[in-house]
């Protein structure tokens, strides 16, 4: 490699070349000795800072991306971006001799360039069409993913919990430059500082989400806040949840959307734990457009209380429930998992007070007693590889170590939504006078 970057350029003008938006390369993740390949989504370099890379590591979600220095890079193994002639990588001395034959040619022509520009190059590739899935720039190099696909908030503080976000959030401009910006956890009103959040505190007369109280057992509550009557609040909670869910595009629009917020009580106020949203008419009768679990407060059951607190509705509306699709990695999980809790308790149950020997159950039977839709039924009793197929017909086999399991599972359960306490009724949203 040494002997490849010659001709007396500096090394920090090597790098420049080599270093480039698209080139991939083993990264050594920040605080830990793996190395992982990564692509190069764009640099910086601050005042009286060295120069700095923000890398997506290839098959790992974004929200792992992060800004490394050229230390945690493995120069040796670069993969220069494609040129768009040919199929194969550029070396490190392609890019070198490329860079100065162009740089002849521009003297040459006294400035104004050669036939074959950049921008021209730039105008013939053809911009891909729809919404980014990774952070990476060959997958996507739309405008849109160029300005979303780098986080711009380093740090927010709500309540007594500083969170590090995940995903890019479009907060106003001045705010995203702060090391931390402060939130106030009942208006979610986005503030600059700690100064400026405790005048804020003085003014703010919320100590709950705004919109009506539907269910409340012990320190757990439910605001059910229409987007259209507290769109202030609506915006804000758009904004918060960006920050932690990547596909998430509803920011302002909020009035077709009601939105479900969680809450824990305690001397200071009901303090949000997480939400989800959902559409005043869906035309796929979905009863989850997000769902969000703050991470100060994952890892509590918080997530599944909000997916059966959504299927309750469902149940009250005489519905078949579902969240939109696609789901995320987290979202699968925590729905997979809800899922094989719930249909495994509804067998369970039916076996135990069924007389039949061997109990008959139909699917679209078992879709009525959970409020769930056909396919996600049926994925889950195929995720737990619990439907064959036997004589002509499909059955499903519960042995006594999946019964056991899901017994010592359900136990640990300490905290469940409970119908009863449950004051809420359905409304007709296509009079569209009860917008």
């Amino acid at each position: 490699m040494k002997s490849e970057l010659t001709n007396g350029t500096s090394v920090s003008n090597k790098l420049a070349l080599l270093l480039v938006e698209g080139a991939r390369l083993p990264v050594r993740k920040r605080n830990t000795d793996d190395w992982i390949e990564g692509e190069i989504v764009a640099k910086r370099c601050e005042q009286d800072a060295q120069q700095e890379y923000y890398i997506h590591y290839i098959d790992y979600n974004k929200r792992l991306d992060e800004w490394v220095t050229v230390a945690q890079l493995d120069i040796n193994k670069i993969k220069l971006p494609q040129n768009s002639k040919s199929s194969r990588p550029l070396s490190p001395t392609a890019v070198l001799n490329k860079c100065t034959t162009r740089k002849r040619k521009i003297e040459d022509s006294n400035g104004y360039g050669s036939s074959h520009s950049d921008t021209d190059e730039i105008q013939k590739t053809p911009s891909p069409i729809g919404p980014p899935s990774t952070g990476s720039l060959n997958q996507n190099q739309n405008t849109y993913d160029g300005l979303t696909r780098i986080k711009n908030v380093q740090l927010i503080e709500m309540g007594r919990a500083r969170m590090t976000p995940w995903y890019f959030s479009p907060y106003p401009q001045e705010l995203c430059h702060l090391p931390v910006i402060y939130i106030c956890e009942f208006c979610l009103k986005c503030l600059k500082s700690v100064k400026c959040l405790e005048r804020h505190k003085i003014k703010c007369k919320l100590f709950h989400p705004p919109g009506n109280e539907i269910y409340r057992k012990h320190a757990i509550s439910v605001f059910e806040i229409d987007g259209r009557k507290n769109k202030i609040y609506a915006q804000n909670l758009c904004l918060l949840a960006k920050l932690f869910l990547d596909h998430k595009t509803l920011y302002y629009d909020t009035d077709p959307f009601l939105f479900y917020v969680m809450t824990e009580y305690d001397q200071y106020g009901l303090h949000m734990v997480g939400y989800f949203s959902k559409e005043k008419e869906s035309s796929e009768d979905y009863n989850v457009a997000c769902i969000l679990t703050l991470p100060c407060h994952q890892k509590k059951g918080y997530g599944r209380l909000l997916i059966e607190f959504s299927y309750l509705l469902s149940q009250v509306e005489g519905k078949l429930g579902s969240p939109e699709k696609p789901l995320s990695d987290l979202g699968l999980l925590s729905y997979r998992s809800y899922w094989s809790n719930a249909v495994l308790e509804a067998l369970v149950q039916y076996m135990e007070g069924s007389a039949e020997n061997p109990p008959n159950l139909t699917i679209l039977e078992l879709c009525d007693r959970l409020c769930m839709k056909k396919e996600d039924v049926i994925s889950t009793l195929q995720h737990l590889n619990l439907i064959h197929y036997y004589k002509g017909q499909y059955i499903i086999c519960l042995n006594n170590e999946i019964i056991e399991q899901h017994r010592k599972s359900m136990s640990r359960r300490k905290v469940r939504i409970d119908e009863k306490y449950l004051q809420w009724q359905p409304k007709d949203w296509s009079k569209r006078g009860k917008w």
